[in-house]
């Protein structure tokens, strides 16, 4: 191991001791990656896309905490945190100025599951069936001709 000099001194002075895999945990919301159990972007969270499969998770892992992106609105959270209340689950708010990032809500513990996929896919929404009837039936230029044939 090699020896501190006094600018790892001073460095670790003004902005606290490094922590192991920072960026990690600056996406993460503080967390590491290996501790999520589902994770959420912050369109997700501001719609409620990912609420059903958050509170599937929520019924399987009560030991778990629930981390929210600070720079989301309170008034997108609710659901979430009556979600989290009806489980006992504790929530966070995380805001951290200085960290861009696009997840708003992480359920994580804090040891490590090693979960394969912790994102929730959205759903591809098909067009209404209105509108693809729209698209079939001919257009008014199309009616215009026929009238002046």
């Amino acid at each position: 191991m090699s020896k501190k000099n006094v600018e790892d001194y001073l460095t670790e002075g003004i902005y606290g001791t490094r922590l192991p895999k920072q960026e990690e945990r600056d996406y993460f919301l503080g967390t590491l990656r290996e501790r999520i159990v589902i994770a959420l972007t912050i369109g997700q969270v501001m719609t409620d896309k990912g609420l059903q499969k958050l509170e599937e998770t929520m019924k399987e892992h009560r030991k778990a905490t629930l981390l929210f992106n600070g720079k989301i609105a309170s008034k997108f959270l609710t659901a979430e945190k009556e979600l989290a209340k009806k489980y006992n689950i504790p929530y966070t708010v995380i805001s951290n100025e200085e960290v861009d990032t696009d997840i708003g809500a992480v359920l994580t513990y804090n040891y490590a599951i090693d979960k394969e996929t912790i994102f929730v896919e959205d759903e591809k929404q098909e067009p209404d069936t209105p509108a693809k009837e729209e698209n079939n039936s001919p257009g008014i230029l199309s009616k215009l001709k026929k009238f002046f044939r």
